[in-house]
């Protein structure tokens, strides 16, 4: 049996329309495919028991990318260059962190999907790069929106088990970042200005990394395709690791 992958989406309100549009970039669905995975698209229902019974079938959780984080829930003051996801979206992801932690599920983030997990673990993120790090490089294209730059795998990784050491190159499209590592985490690669491109769970038994870059992208490399394989990999792997329960009294 394919290993079923649950993929947070997304809510997009219309000017044509009082009632959002539920919203997935294909290239997160047909990555899984391509990797010998079932997607399974979750609605951002803000239910835990709706959430609980999505996550109880799946066999690994894929945080997709999308607008900014609410500051005022980060402790922070608003700023113009902000743009923040619906509010039912970033309720709806703080519960699937909460689940996927728990119940220590195949999760793979990318882009806020990766500074959302980061801040369930009591790390922070900078509100905007061009003025947070001012002396450092460019990782968004003001007028195109995404650009390539290298990143270098940290060494003894689950990053460098799928991607090989050494630099790679991703595409790059986000104004923030991590500032500080959640605790027990650790960095999988970084940008040569030093920010933290990629995070992994240091649980040897919990396979979940971050991306900051977007594998889904037409912009993405051929090794991104790796990514996804790894990741659906390892949800294979928990189907086959049956959970035992206790009997009853």
């Amino acid at each position: 049996m394919k290993p079923v992958i649950g993929i947070c989406s997304d809510l997009i309100q219309t000017k044509k329309s009082n009632q959002p549009h539920l919203v997935l970039d294909s290239g997160y669905a047909d990555g899984i495919n391509a990797a010998g995975g079932l997607p399974l698209i979750i609605p951002p229902f803000t239910r835990d028991e709706i959430l609980e019974e999505y996550v109880g079938r799946l066999d690994g959780l894929l945080l997709t990318g999308g607008a900014d984080l609410n500051p005022r829930k980060l402790g922070k003051k608003p700023h113009p260059s902000v743009k923040t996801m619906h509010m039912r979206r970033e309720e709806s992801d703080r519960i699937l962190c909460h689940l996927a932690i728990d119940r220590k599920i195949p999760t793979l983030c990318v882009g806020v999907g990766m500074q959302l997990m980061n801040v369930m673990f009591g790390g922070s993120i900078y509100t905007h790069l061009p003025e947070d790090m001012p002396r450092g490089m460019p990782h968004c294209d003001p007028i195109e929106g995404s650009l390539r730059h290298g990143v270098f795998v940290t060494p003894r990784t689950r990053l460098e088990d799928i991607y090989g050491e050494g630099e790679i190159r991703v595409n790059s499209s986000h104004h923030q970042g991590i500032r500080t590592l959640g605790k027990g985490l650790r960095s999988g690669a970084l940008a040569p200005d030093g920010l933290i491109e990629s995070i992994e769970c240091t649980d040897p038994d919990w396979f979940m990394v971050g991306v900051q870059w977007h594998p889904e992208s037409d912009t993405a490399s051929a090794l991104d395709r790796q990514l996804f394989e790894g990741f659906v990999e390892a949800a294979a792997e928990s189907i086959a690791e049956p959970t035992i329960l206790p009997m009853a009294a």
